[in-house]
């Protein structure tokens, strides 16, 4: 595994993805309380918490590039919109899961340049599970207490005759049953999978699954360091419509429906 990557260090930002998780295993491990934003999505103290090692982190070792985190999230387009290179930072992507307490959540780290993802870790706290990858380096996964292992995505799913789906537990769509079943009317056999956060990015990035599609809301910080995973594995993160690489930094900071393939 490469040392650095597009000017960062590695070593200094998986660890500060570890110290994120385990600020956030403390209180996952205790009662907590849950707070309501102004879109209905749900915020615990692990989310502030996680949010708070990780800018402190960037603060001091990348001052100098700005930071889009869900947790502050409010900044202008307008001042912005000419960031040619900026971080992107989900604390704890996947609280839904966390409140549920099934451990299928992320910390996601990501280095945006020019709109496209070009570093992204995202480390899964209750595994002690890290994926890393970075444009023109490669991808790879860090097992608890293990070396890193090279991820590369195996055939597109399109030349497969059976296919294994992934899917959002929290937000299956009646669209995503479509997906499914048109695959189905093709003639091919259909595992479908079944995983919360950005985790269900890795998967296909490791080739655990086959394809993802999302048919549902996310946010830019939902996928960014996932996408840089799937992308440095050798997959394609694409607009369900347009077929073009999801961007980052836009007006509007939602992301489209897109597939993971």
């Amino acid at each position: 595994m490469v040392e650095e990557a597009h000017g960062v260090k590695l070593d200094p930002l998986l660890a500060v993805a570890r110290a994120a998780g385990a600020e956030i295993l403390k209180i996952y491990g205790r009662d907590f309380e849950v707070e309501y934003k102004g879109d209905d999505s749900p915020l615990t103290e692990a989310d502030k918490a996680a949010n708070e090692v990780i800018m402190a982190f960037l603060r001091s070792e990348h001052g100098a590039t700005p930071v889009i985190s869900e947790e502050n999230r409010e900044i202008p387009y307008g001042e912005r919109r000419d960031w040619d290179r900026f971080w992107l930072v989900d604390p704890l992507d996947g609280t839904k899961e966390f409140i549920r307490r099934n451990g299928e959540f992320t910390v996601n780290i990501a280095l945006v340049e020019m709109g496209c993802p070009v570093l992204g870790v995202v480390y899964r706290p209750v595994t002690d599970m890290l994926y890393l990858g970075a444009e023109g380096a490669g991808a790879w996964r860090i097992p608890s207490g293990g070396e890193p292992e090279a991820i590369l995505g195996g055939p597109h799913y399109s030349e497969k005759s059976e296919v294994r789906v992934v899917a959002s537990r929290s937000h299956l769509t009646p669209e995503v049953e479509t997906f499914v079943e048109e695959l189905r009317g093709q003639g091919r056999e259909v595992e479908f999978l079944s995983a919360g956060s950005s985790l269900k990015l890795c998967l296909v990035a490791e080739g655990a699954a086959d394809v993802y599609p999302r048919f549902g809301p996310t946010m830019e910080w939902d996928t960014g360091a996932a996408h840089a995973v799937a992308a440095a594995a050798g997959r394609q993160v694409l607009d369900a419509e347009t077929r073009q690489p999801l961007s980052y930094n836009k007006e509007n900071l939602l992301n489209p429906f897109f597939i993971v393939e």
